[in-house]
């Protein structure tokens, strides 16, 4: 059914689906974002750089084929709502498409893509199609990509200030972009006119967004001075993008590193004069020297060597976005450092992913080159991996001052007495002014395939249970449960990690009674009244293949009420269940396949696959600092690595 314009009017928020089939993953972003519980614009604007592409199909259709390879390197896709093209019954198209037809592309678009989505009514005047006659127009189609929860709205500065106010004031979770577009090819970066163009624009934006077409290749440096001093003098704007248009000002999008617009060679035409693609961007960012070349790369064990092999899936990702590094899978040795000090202590170090992951403790014991970072300090932790205690990914980054506020992961200490042994372990490879950060991305994974389906506060104040036999196997399922603020944690087969106590409620399971508690109490203490609610609502296992019944048993165990309890025969809630079991490389066979035995059971179950993929996107964007959409990482791997 087409949206009903009376019945939009009266609601906040609209909600666009299919009832078939149906993507519950859509409802849970949905709500996500109205919420205001997953809030993609901070994440953005922390990154380096970011991009979005615009789709230029006249229908949405003809990009959805492809719309896994076109987002590649994008952090949003923009829909330009004024090149739609609305069929008529009578062969001809809409002028302007109707509500009904932008809802129904904008609902294909997001059912398709995890990415942000910025909605455009670009007008006449700045090169789209959409009338500048009546200004109440471009507000309606505005408000109601705010009510359909998109994430970003474009509002033009030439719209009068009420509406922009409006739409500002109105915006909820979503954020707006002033854009303005200057054709005349007389625009002057350096003059009053665009300093008074940015003051007008972020008084009701979020983002600022300018761009003109020049004529002289010296007018990019023009835009570089006026970004610096828009940077200088008015520290607390919105951030800016600003890029030159045409051939000339290609320059200028390679520099822009706030939501610079790509394009790809498999849209129709291009948004703008001028528009490269991300490989573009990043070939030319090589070239100049901007972009030099790093080894970057994935170090694992011997007990791996079952495993698929990642080397040409990670190859893949590169060349799609055109990025000039060299990436080589390696084997670490099963005893000490050294072989991953020395692969990290050379001056085109990119960074690695470590698989399986390293702890803490054993990094700990480095008395060379990690040890010598930061002045004797060690190398930077993230929080994740500090509490973690895992390290599954080596990042390097340029030292800044916030450095200062990180916590190190050694205390200085002195070398022992070998003069050599002190002068070869502090001779570090790396660029100056560089440091090399641990962090774990395998939570990341586990949160990303937990909140797939579901909003996060579906966990608030929830019980939740975590199998593993050993407290690193089963650190990172902690840290998402604490980001994801369950009331209480049940543990099996580990003692719970010193990091962990404070911040969650844990309980292990050490006798018969426990585990009856776990079914029928809440995680606030009262006894359960509601089917299902008493046990626990999602279920991690980071158990090996080779205890598969094991966990199918305790699957059994929590997939229906105690009997004669409270919600004994009625139908069981939806509840979650998360195998970390990955077969690839195993030895051992497995005993039953626990992710059947939960679906049956009333749980909606996840596996390895989902984790890795999305920890997979997690590594690449802090390796590289770009963006590998989840569907890419999918379709690019092969069914056989995930």
């Amino acid at each position: 059914m087409p949206p009903d314009v009376y019945l939009s009017a009266q609601t906040d928020y609209e909600w666009l689906y299919t009832k078939a089939p149906f993507f519950r993953r859509d409802l849970a972003r949905f709500i996500s974002h109205t919420l205001g519980q997953l809030s993609h614009h901070e994440t953005l604007m922390a990154k380096p750089r970011t991009y979005f592409i615009s789709t230029t199909f006249p229908d949405v259709h003809a990009a959805l084929p492809n719309i896994d390879i076109l987002t590649v390197g994008s952090d949003a896709v923009e829909i330009r709502v004024d090149l739609l093209k609305e069929p008529l019954d009578n062969g001809q198209f809409s002028d302007i498409p109707s509500l009904s037809y932008v809802g129904e592309q904008l609902m294909l678009l997001r059912q398709r893509t995890e990415l942000p989505i910025i909605f455009t009514t670009r007008c006449t005047k700045e090169n789209g199609l959409f009338p500048m006659e009546n200004p109440d127009l471009f507000y309606e189609y505005l408000y109601r990509a705010i009510q359909w929860g998109v994430e970003y709205i474009d509002v033009e500065l030439w719209l009068p200030e009420i509406i922009r106010r409006r739409l500002y004031e109105q915006r909820g979770s979503s954020r707006i972009m002033s854009a303005f577009h200057d054709f005349s090819g007389t625009f002057k970066w350096p003059s009053e006119r665009a300093e008074s163009i940015f003051l007008q624009s972020r008084r009701y934006a979020d983002i600022v967004k300018m761009i003109a077409i020049i004529n002289d290749h010296n007018e990019n440096f023009e835009l570089e001075y006026f970004r610096s001093k828009i940077k200088a003098e008015y520290p607390d704007s919105p951030p800016l993008s600003a890029v030159n248009m045409g051939e000339t000002g290609q320059f200028s999008r390679t520099l822009n590193k706030v939501f610079t617009p790509i394009t790809h060679p498999l849209l129709p035409i291009i948004a703008a004069p001028g528009q490269m693609s991300a490989a573009e961007i990043n070939q030319a960012l090589a070239l100049v020297g901007q972009l030099p070349k790093k080894n970057i790369y994935g170090i694992t064990s011997p007990s791996m060597r079952r495993a698929i092999p990642q080397a040409p899936f990670y190859e893949k990702c590169l060349n799609e976005l055109g990025l000039p590094h060299h990436f080589a899978v390696v084997e670490r040795q099963t005893k000490g450092l050294a072989s991953i000090e020395t692969w990290c202590n050379q001056r085109n170090f990119g960074g690695a992913y470590l698989n399986p992951a390293i702890s803490l403790a054993n990094l700990a014991t480095s008395t060379g080159f990690f040890a010598s970072l930061n002045n004797g300090s060690g190398p930077v932790l993230s929080e994740a991996a500090r509490l973690i205690g895992m390290v599954d990914t080596i990042v390097v980054r340029p030292t800044t001052s916030s450095n200062s506020a990180s916590t190190p992961s050694s205390p200085p200490r002195q070398q022992n007495g070998d003069p050599l042994s002190a002068v070869t372990s502090t001779q570090s490879g790396l660029p100056p002014n560089t440091s090399l950060v641990f962090d774990n991305a395998s939570w990341k994974g586990i949160l990303s395939t937990l909140t797939r389906d579901l909003a996060p506060s579906a966990y608030f104040g929830c019980a939740a249970v975590v199998l593993a036999s050993s407290a690193d196997d089963a650190a990172s399922a902690l840290f998402a449960l604490k980001a994801l603020k369950v009331g209480k944690v049940y543990t099996v087969g580990f003692k719970t990690p010193p990091a962990f106590a404070k911040d969650l409620l844990i309980e292990p399971f050490n006798s018969l009674e426990s585990i009856h508690r776990a079914r029928t109490i809440n995680s606030n203490g009262t006894e359960s009244i509601r089917a299902g609610a008493g046990s626990p609502f999602v279920v991690v296992s980071a158990l090996g293949p080779e205890k598969s019944n094991l966990v199918g048993m305790l699957v059994r165990l929590f997939g229906s009420p105690p009997r004669g309890g409270p919600g004994a025969g009625r139908e069981n809630s939806r509840r979650v269940f998360l195998d970390l079991a990955d077969g690839s490389g195993q030895v051992a066979p497995r005993k039953g396949d626990p992710g059947l035995i939960a679906e049956q059971c009333g749980f909606a179950a996840y596996g390895a696959a989902d984790v890795t993929a999305f920890t997979t996107v997690e590594t690449l964007r802090l390796l590289v600092g770009q963006n590998v959409p989840y569907s890419f990482v999918r379709l690019a791997s092969g069914r056989q690595l995930f």
